[in-house]
């Protein structure tokens, strides 16, 4: 792209040979940047002075950006975000920013722009967690929060959250991030222990999540290996596995939308153990499944 991009500007001798992308006005690039990706346009800031001034515009930056965008800057320090310009905020924001003490993060997506979420295992209400006979905090950095819930073992198994934001309108998807097995390094390696593991694969637990408008969805699954999942040769044990909820559709981010989620295995005919729970995502669901399939980083 560089080369055929040169060629416009040089002849085949180097030197300047009728219009070129240099004599492009400032404005008419903007309007192009308002097309593009936050990582398309600053690659092609690096053409020339044109392309750079367009690719630091407000206008092209404010564009990029999700209408409620200063309900995300609400929960920055104002220090932190006065007299920046629209592509610093947009910087800044595709950074995880914390609320709630830390326990939720909220993101712009790098190349869309859109909101994201997550929410960590110490800002949902788990069954049993102050009893260190059923649950242990789990230091790690396999988490974004650097910590995750680990079972040893119970017979009312619960985790429940809420959440209320002002997401913008979009289709979101809701998934519980879960692993089976304790994990730790040994020698520099990864590696998984199932010695508390048991009980998942009897009956399947429920997830669950409602919204404030009414929208409804639940889901059920088997957290360990059935005698399927061996035939398929799927493996669950030692892995981190995003199980999706459903999906809610937010048609404006006025009234602040909440969220109420669980994962549930209540009946006490049998125990079960050997669980992390790390947190609940809630991202745009095309965007999920473009970054499932690769499309996206």
């Amino acid at each position: 792209m560089g080369a055929s991009l040169s060629n416009l500007t040089e002849g085949s001798n180097g030197t300047a040979m009728g219009p070129g992308l240099g004599d492009i006005p400032e404005s008419c690039v903007a309007c192009v940047f308002t097309y593009l990706t936050p990582p398309e346009i600053c690659n092609l800031a690096r053409l020339n002075r044109a392309f750079r001034g367009a690719a630091s515009s407000d206008s092209v930056w404010e564009m990029k950006l999700p209408s409620n965008y200063q309900d995300l800057l609400d929960l920055v320090p104002p220090e932190r975000y006065q007299n920046l310009s629209k592509k610093d905020i947009f910087a800044l924001l595709s950074r995880p920013v914390p609320f709630d003490d830390g326990n939720k993060e909220v993101w712009l997506d790098r190349v869309t722009g859109r909101v994201c979420m997550a929410i960590s295992a110490k800002g949902m209400a788990i069954t049993g967690i102050d009893d260190r006979r059923y649950w242990n905090w789990v230091s790690t950095e396999e988490s974004r929060f650097h910590t995750v819930a680990y079972l040893q073992q119970i017979w009312w198994f619960e985790v429940d959250g809420v959440v209320k934001f002002p997401l913008p309108a979009d289709i979101y998807t809701l998934s519980f991030r879960l692993h089976l097995g304790r994990f730790s390094k040994r020698l520099g390696r990864r590696v998984s222990g199932f010695e508390h593991t048991h009980g998942w694969d009897i009956k399947p637990v429920t997830f669950e999540l409602s919204t404030c408008d009414g929208q409804l969805a639940s889901c059920e699954h088997y957290l360990d290996d059935t005698e399927q999942d061996y035939d398929n040769g799927n493996h669950k044990r030692g892995c981190w596995i995003d199980y999706k909820v459903g999906e809610f559709i937010v048609n404006d981010s006025e009234p602040v939308t909440e969220v109420r989620f669980s994962v549930k295995q209540i009946d006490c005919t049998h125990s079960k153990g050997g669980l992390c729970v790390d947190s609940v995502f809630i991202i745009p669901t095309d965007l999920k499944e473009r970054k499932r399939k690769g499309m996206l980083k």
